[in-house]
């Protein structure tokens, strides 16, 4: 009863900060954390005790599979040495440099208990600078960074964490460390994507939203539990399942299925994201307690805290640099690659034009040429991407303060050895470390942004580009109507009327001059084709929408919209043709 009762306050507190806080003009975590450590000092609130294996194996999971597979796995690929750079290589330095920290301010827990600390303390947490900078308008490259990080950086730092603690059995060894890091990503990528691919094709064999939902709630832990039985990443494990589904699922699942997945995965994530943090706050008031029952200084772990604190955030800023500087040189090879890629399209456009070139395209195989010719217009436009995209010094700065702790520190604190020599007192400065950087990078960031005036997407060129790839969906429906060997299942021609009624309804416009008025002067025979019809023009127009995702023509966000719109109209024709049956 009393557990009910928790919970039923929780989301009712839950969901009236948040709604405080939009209307504040604050991220709903930061003010979670200070709600919740607010009520930790306030005598008769509950404070749950939540174990923090259940955090990190049973929230952790949903919550970055629920993100992963919202990612656009082509924004992934073209950021991720960007991405490889924070989540890995930041992670593995910033663990290494507060080990040292921990070491020298408290040489009494030992080498081992230091870099485990470091390790806890070094994944950042991408929520609260994201909901910040898409309310304030970052560009989307520098969200996809942010956010592909933090889907990244919780598996590098649970390994080395994994690591340190086996060292407090004295076997560490540096080569076989770096054996076991690349074992559990490798091992990882497989399990992912297997279970990535698998959930589609079964979830295909299914006709019902309810169903598929319920197989979706438990995808991230088939991808989770055997990765870890192998002894590798099952955080990783799950953030490619995600991956590999959000990149598969328009092929494979109904709309229907795809639009009632996305709305009830927001509405668990978004309590699950909030609840973390809420309890994140109502856990420090247990934290100094538990610090003074062991007579350890609840100052000094203050201190140390802040110390460690201004450590992490100076060494992301300084990582950053070279970060940036790297990019900068990619755009400059970009833009001397983009002349010669550019003369090779057209030479593949109009071979003609040289006849020796001509002569030896004419030797090779059809399809050969197809996948070179794809390959090359995919590679120009990974180059018209780096050069465009880029957001410089002012995204670079936005990048290195937005390296916020969260709750996940916190769980991964609690999970350090009962045996761990001043254990209580490291967990409460884990707990400094993040809520310092959540709370002073967090509410100074929208400062910051709007600063700098780093300038967000081009809405003109988001606008332009919509339109373009609009009209060639409707281009690929004309072309199917306008068959002459075009023929319903039965093999019957349909009649030109309701041909023209399906050119019109097919147009993707907002605002649409069909409706059911003028399908009504149809009788039931016609309806029937009608419905046949529309679905035939939505799954060329989904096909076609597919070949310009993968040629990457096109930005994540327009076609996160044409997706968008497809789906709306295929959920409801698809819920017309089950009403039939």
């Amino acid at each position: 009863m009393e557990f009910t009762l928790v919970a039923v306050l929780g989301v009712i507190s839950i969901v009236v900060v948040a709604a405080f806080s939009e209307r504040l003009g604050l991220a709903a975590p930061l003010s979670l954390v200070v709600v919740g450590i607010g009520l930790s000092f306030i005598p008769g609130v509950p404070h749950p005790g939540v174990e923090p294996e259940l955090i990190l194996a049973g929230v952790l999971p949903p919550l970055l599979y629920s993100a992963a597979v919202n990612m656009p796995v082509t924004d992934f690929r073209r950021d991720l040495q960007a991405i490889s750079g924070l989540a890995v290589t930041l992670v593995a330095l910033s663990t290494l440099g507060a080990g040292v920290l921990f070491h020298w301010l408290l040489p009494e827990i030992g080498w081992p208990a230091a870099f485990a600390l470091g390790a806890v303390i070094s994944p950042t947490d991408a929520v609260a600078a994201t909901s910040v900078g898409k309310r304030l308008g970052l560009p989307h490259r520098l969200l996809t960074v942010l956010e592909g990080e933090g889907l990244v950086n919780d598996a590098s730092a649970l390994v080395l964490l994994r690591t340190s603690v086996a060292a407090f059995a004295g076997s560490f060894s540096l080569w076989a460390t770096i054996g076991e890091f690349l074992y559990a990503v490798v091992v990882a990528v497989a399990v992912g994507v297997v279970v990535g691919v698998v959930n589609v094709r079964v979830r295909a064999l299914l006709n019902d939203a309810v169903l598929n939902t319920a197989i979706s709630f438990v995808v991230p832990f088939i991808a989770y539990l055997p990765a870890e039985e192998l002894h590798a990443s099952g955080v990783l494990a799950v953030v490619i399942a995600g991956l590999a589904t959000g990149h598969l699922s328009p092929r494979y699942l109904r709309a229907n299925d795809r639009i009632a997945e996305s709305t009830n995965w927001h509405t668990a994530a978004f309590l699950l994201e909030s609840g973390m943090f809420l309890l994140m706050g109502l856990s420090v008031k247990t934290l100094v307690d538990e610090v003074r029952a062991e007579d350890l200084s609840v100052t000094r772990a203050l201190l140390i805290g802040l110390v460690a604190a201004a450590f992490v955030m100076l060494a992301r800023l300084l990582f950053i640099v070279p970060l940036v500087g790297g990019m900068r040189r990619d755009v400059e090879k970009a833009a001397q690659s983009k002349e010669r890629l550019d003369a090779l399209q057209q030479r593949l456009e109009n071979p003609d034009d040289d006849p020796q070139f001509a002569e030896r395209v004419r030797g090779l195989p059809e399809k050969k040429v197809e996948r070179f010719k794809q390959r090359v217009t995919k590679r120009s436009a990974d180059i018209e991407f780096t050069v465009n995209q880029y957001f410089g010094a002012r995204g670079g700065l936005i990048l290195g303060w937005a390296g916020m702790r969260g709750a996940i520190t916190v769980a991964a604190a609690q999970t350090l050895p009962e045996d761990t020599p001043d254990r209580a007192q490291l967990i409460l400065i884990a707990f400094v470390v993040a809520a310092t950087t959540l709370l002073l990078q967090g509410l100074t960031l929208p400062a910051l942004i709007r600063k700098v005036e780093i300038p967000p997407d081009d809405p003109k060129q988001l606008r332009d580009e919509g339109v373009r790839l609009i009209n060639t969906l409707a281009a690929s429906a004309t072309e199917l109507l306008e068959d002459p060997a075009l023929t319903d299942d039965a093999g019957q021609p349909y009649p030109q009327q309701l041909i023209d009624v399906v050119r019109r309804d097919a147009r993707l416009d907002v605002r649409r001059a069909i409706g059911d008025d003028s399908r009504r002067k149809f009788g039931a025979e016609a309806r029937d084709q009608f419905l046949e019809l529309r679905l035939r023009v939505l799954a060329v127009q989904a096909e076609e929408l597919r070949k310009a995702r993968s040629t990457g023509t096109y930005s994540s966000i327009a076609l996160g919209k044409a997706q968008h719109m497809l789906d709306v109209d295929a959920a409801r024709f698809e819920q017309l043709t089950d009403s039939k049956h």
